[in-house]
């Protein structure tokens, strides 16, 4: 049976406890503590590790700087789609300076929001990880025997004849760092994440949620050209595309008052119910090797985390799930509407778009497996065909009023029968005319079966 962090147990005729093998395990962790750094102040993941990683495997991945002529294109693809989609619906252009963003500058603009979300997981992670060890106790002023049926199993079968006197100065220090170990291993996990999320995203909405704190109308301009390129289009087609997606996405976002929070705050509350494994991972934690710093955070993105199995969990589900179904559908409609006969590749585009956001690239699958959580639309075709249901029967305006407030919205029975939902959708306002004034909507949070 293996240790943690390289031990062998005596039973399985590796080595008897070795304190001199303790005290080189020992210097590694501290090392380790030291150069990936403590949780913050702030929470229990220290957001400069994050950012650190992420910045250096960036760079390490190749992250060119955005030309002036990339950056002029990106500049006239997003102003000739505001006035596209003047003509394709009546929310207003969002009034944010178009940007041209480089992968790094996609991770800086987007920071913020994503340590809102990683946060409630990140204490569930740090706290797996410190309840494999006693914590809260003075070891010191605990007996031998108590201290002895205080450790994990595994510790204890490296010393059946009990804690050698010797030990005890040097276990109260080891507890404090592997306390702190999971947090650290989770931040450079985080880090990584991102950073393979930043080689693929095209723009400050590509994810479906709103992700910078203040709008912002931007395109990642050298993961366009790959995008481009995979699916054999014109740079300048599949620019444009993105320009419209993007210009689309920050007009709901910002005309629309209550969804940015009401997004945010179903992905907060989907993480909230999140569990770790404990179990596995206290399998896999006697697996690591202390001398590989990069052993914990493989077992971190292995899947540990999961969605509980609760009535409360299963509605936070369903309601992330709809609500990014709503968007990404009407998102879908208007730029179809926008784009018409002027974009060619509308088609084809349109297709891998859907295609794309409904599997998931290489990097959200990663990002899912550290986080328990797949941030995309599973109804999209379905949500798309309410939005064009509503304008093909009462109008563009009446489309748009569905959004005036988050109960007009289909829920997902709702989009079981979308062409149903849509006849009888006849409590829809007909225009948006007031939705700014509407102020925000009670957070979701505090109604646990708005979703069921």
């Amino acid at each position: 049976m293996s240790m943690p962090f390289g031990f062998g147990a005596p039973d399985s005729g590796d080595n008897r406890f070795d304190m001199n093998a303790f005290g080189q395990a020992l210097q590694q962790l501290g090392q380790m503590m030291q150069s990936s750094g403590q949780p913050g102040a702030d929470g229990p993941i220290n957001w400069s590790v994050v950012e650190d990683v992420a910045r250096k495997a960036i760079v390490a991945e190749g992250d060119p700087s955005v030309g002036e002529s990339q950056r002029e294109a990106v500049v006239s693809a997003i102003s000739l789609a505001e006035l596209w989609l003047d003509e394709a619906t009546e929310f207003p252009a969002s009034g944010a300076a178009a940007q041209a963003w480089s992968r790094s500058d996609w991770l800086v603009a987007t920071g913020p929001v994503w340590k809102t979300i990683v946060t409630p997981i990140a204490e569930h992670v740090t706290g797996a990880v410190s309840g494999l060890m006693p914590s809260g106790q003075d070891l010191s002023q605990m007996s031998a025997d108590d201290l002895n049926a205080a450790l994990p199993e595994q510790l204890r079968g490296m010393m059946p004849e009990g804690v050698p006197p010797e030990f005890l100065q040097m276990l109260q220090p080891m507890m404090g760092m592997v306390q702190q170990l999971g947090a650290a291993a989770f931040a450079m996990q985080v880090g990584q994440a991102l950073s393979a999320l930043s080689q693929q995203v095209l723009s400050a909405s590509d994810i479906g949620i709103p992700l910078t704190q203040s709008p912002a109308t931007a395109i990642v301009a050298n993961n366009v050209t790959a995008f481009s390129e995979g699916l054999e289009v014109a740079t300048s087609d599949a620019l444009m595309y993105v320009a419209l997606r993007e210009a689309a996405h920050q007009r709901l976002f910002v005309h629309v008052p209550w969804l940015a929070a009401r997004v945010l705050g179903a992905v907060e509350q989907y993480a909230r119910y999140m569990r770790v494994d404990s179990e596995r991972l206290s399998e896999a934690m006697g697996e690591v090797d202390i001398s590989n710093p990069e052993a914990l955070q493989q077992v971190l993105s292995g899947g540990m985390l999961a969605p509980e199995d609760t009535v409360e969990q299963k509605a936070a589900i369903a309601r992330l799930e709809t609500l990014l179904a709503c968007i990404e559908g009407w998102v879908d409609e208007v730029v179809q509407q926008a784009a018409g006969d002027r974009l060619p590749a509308l088609g084809s585009l349109t297709e891998a778009m859907r295609r794309r956001r409904a599997a998931g690239g290489p990097a959200e699958r990663t990002f899912a497996a550290l986080v328990g959580m797949e941030l995309r639309p599973r109804m999209m075709r379905e949500a798309h065909t309410v939005f064009a249901a509503i304008r093909s029967q009462r109008g563009a305006d009446a489309r748009d009023a569905l959004w005036s407030h988050p109960d007009l919205l289909p829920g997902p029975e709702d989009l079981e029968d979308p062409l149903g939902f849509a006849q009888g959708s006849g409590a829809v306002p007909d225009t948006i005319e007031g939705l700014d004034g509407l102020g925000s909507v009670d957070d979701p949070s505090d109604n646990d079966d708005s979703a069921e």
